[in-house]
């Protein structure tokens, strides 16, 4: 990100306000969100002088750790976990915010040519020409992929290319020529990039939201951070990373 972009984000989420006392404010923050908060990061901490501890992970293991209690600020998670924990009492509902949304992408080795996957006809043609596809087959994902291959009529030839495992990484090691995966997740993975989102027709999202932890010891540096995601060149940023504000 320019100078001037980051500089901008501190200037406007400079209106969050400054708390009287900075405080290190504990967050648990879906891997979805990694490339996008570790390039904000200093344009939070300089806007609210709140020093922020991050832990990335998936949303499942985040989400354990919050049912056991652990010193924890705020949660950044799908959607469907940050209402489970609601119903616990282990979230403060009236900090629920929608963060973000995040599509199926396709991963190709760097360099390589984009892909033609503006139509579901187009998809299904790239996905039959290439030699080798890999997806996490029993993630949120992959459950998607199968129901979807099975409606395109594509199942058996998808079976007799797919190698089962992080769709990102399995092409940064050669070992596949495109990989299907959420397409925030693909500017972690060295040596690959984004070669094209599903059609809107048959594109799948995962909605991810957060929200401060109920006896959380920093509460208000917790709020501070959602609302910082939610400020319009923090949403740029997190467009240029395969994101999409939650609709």
């Amino acid at each position: 990100m320019t100078r001037s972009v980051l500089a901008a984000v501190a200037a406007v989420t400079f209106s969050i306000g400054t708390s009287a006392q900075a405080a290190e404010v504990t967050a648990l923050v879906t891997n979805a969100l990694k490339s996008t908060l570790t390039e904000l990061a200093p344009a939070f901490e300089k806007s609210s002088e709140h020093k922020l501890n991050v832990t990335f992970g998936s949303t499942e293991p985040l989400r354990a750790r919050v049912e056991k209690g652990e010193p924890i600020d705020v949660a950044i998670i799908g959607d469907g976990a940050i209402d489970q924990l609601m119903k616990q009492g282990k979230l403060v509902a009236a900090t629920r915010a929608v963060v973000t949304r995040s599509g199926l992408g396709i991963a190709i080795r760097k360099g390589a040519p984009k892909l033609d996957v503006g139509t579901t006809e187009a998809f299904k043609r790239t996905l039959l020409a290439a030699k080798s596809i890999s997806f996490n087959a029993q993630g949120l994902s992959g459950i998607y992929l199968w129901t979807l291959f099975q409606r395109l009529g594509i199942t058996d030839q998808i079976k007799s290319k797919h190698k089962d495992g992080s769709g990102a990484e399995l092409v940064s090691k050669g070992e596949t020529e495109i990989g299907l995966t959420q397409a925030s997740e693909v500017a972690l993975v060295a040596g690959v990039e984004l070669g094209g989102l599903l059609p809107p027709e048959i594109q799948n999202y995962t909605v991810f939201a957060g929200a401060v932890i109920t006896g959380a010891k920093q509460p208000a540096a917790g709020k501070a951070l959602l609302e910082f995601l939610a400020t319009p060149d923090t949403v740029k940023v997190m467009k240029a990373k395969g994101l999409e504000p939650a609709r």
